[in-house]
């Protein structure tokens, strides 16, 4: 890490009661080069209060708003401000938090999705490139080892040309009504206005995220079914789509949150001329490559056989597991060392800028309104976009 201390960081949301708060502010603190200073960390400013004295924050660093954190910690000299802000509240509101942390010339890393809508998300594409800033995205499943070394393979031809690509993503806890119970989660998450989108925003993206980053390819046309499936529920809740790649490869991708004995299924199975790779994000540690007339081949986390960018991301020995914190951390790790070397005036490793950018999420933001559409059409839509900046871009964050 080029600088001689750690990051500063400030978070906003994740107050009590906030799953995905908790699980930042672990993988933040992972690797011991980023630490939590300042936040604030819920509407409710007792709430924000109450979250500060439980992460025995300093008090005048425990903000009632996002906008007097931003204001508050532009003034602190240099050597004591935030260095980078983590969003982690509902998707309506990335791009207010993102917008007004980015004029103010701090770096971001943001939940997903992006934003909820495209114009939103273009916006932050402009000012991200206007004030020069690092944003990171955190499609946290692309920090698995083992996606990493699936995106190596599919780089280096060793399963040949990518003719046909599966990226699932079921889940069964929103099978029932939860929303009706007071549940805080299923509450906001199937709101539109809070929301934006249902299972395409929550997992869709996810899956859609995984497949362009293994195979490189972006998606060209698809044919979304968008359903609602529980009675009375205003949102999406089950989705199915057929998918033409940029190289004319087909593909099948859904996400469904009403598939019963579901927990976070998440799966990508890429098919080229030369073999094909399998990877579950419920079993990570084992990739599974598999050629016509040959045996199964099981690739396996912590191996010396892995690529270097696999093993750049790896923490612990083979047979030792790692999974979602750590993925979630490589995405802190390596943006935080982007963050650092920009700090310094020096330049990231390749390594470290291997992490999803403004750019790709405003690509998701694309897919997800596309596909509704598609649904509202009932039809085959034109899903090619390149979105502010990517021309500058690609190429240069991605090993």
């Amino acid at each position: 890490m080029p600088l001689h201390r750690k990051l500063r960081y400030g978070m906003v949301g994740g107050g009590p009661g906030a799953f995905i708060g908790g699980v930042h502010r672990s993988a933040a603190a992972l690797d011991g080069e980023i630490e939590l200073v300042a936040g604030a960390f819920s509407s409710d400013p007792e709430k924000s209060k109450q979250q500060g004295e439980a992460l025995n924050l300093a008090p005048d660093r425990v903000y009632e708003s996002y906008e007097e954190m931003a204001l508050h910690e532009a003034a602190r000299p240099e050597d004591e401000r935030i260095d980078f802000v983590s969003i982690v509240v509902p998707n309506f509101l990335h791009y207010d938090v993102a917008s007004t942390f980015i004029e103010r010339g701090f770096h971001v890393v943001c939940d997903k999705p992006m934003t909820t809508s495209l114009e939103d998300a273009e916006k932050l594409c402009r000012l991200v490139e206007a004030h020069n800033v690092v944003f990171a995205l955190t499609h946290n499943y692309t920090g698995y080892p083992l996606v990493k070394q699936a995106r190596a393979m599919v780089q280096n031809g060793e399963i040949g040309t990518v003719r046909k690509v599966v990226a699932e993503y079921p889940q069964g806890w929103l099978a029932e009504p939860l929303e009706e119970e007071g549940n805080k989660q299923a509450s906001w998450r199937t709101d539109p206005d809070l929301a934006g989108a249902g299972a395409l925003g929550d997992i869709g993206s996810h899956a859609e995220n995984l497949a362009r980053y293994v195979t490189g390819l972006e998606i060209e046309r698809l044919c979304a079914d968008v359903g609602t499936v529980v009675e009375g529920r205003g949102i999406d809740d089950d989705v199915n789509m057929l998918a033409r790649f940029s190289n004319g490869a087909r593909g099948v991708l859904y996400c469904s949150q009403i598939s019963q004995g579901e927990e976070n299924n998440l799966r990508i199975r890429v098919y080229g001329t030369e073999g094909s790779i399998d990877w579950r994000q419920e079993d990570p540690h084992r990739l599974k490559v598999r050629r016509n007339g040959a045996p199964q081949q099981l690739y396996t986390h912590g191996s010396e056989y892995l690529a270097d960018v696999a093993q750049h991301n790896t923490r612990l020995p083979a047979g030792h597991p790692e999974a979602f914190i750590e993925a979630f951390a490589n995405v802190y790790r390596n943006a935080g060392r982007t963050i650092a070397a920009r700090l310094a005036g020096e330049a990231p490793s390749p390594f470290d800028l291997d992490f999803p950018t403004v750019q790709d999420g405003a690509v998701g933001v694309h897919f997800i309104q596309t596909a509704l559409e598609s649904g509202r059409q009932e039809a085959w839509v034109d899903a090619s976009y390149s979105p502010p900046g990517s021309e500058s871009t690609r190429g240069t964050d991605r090993t």
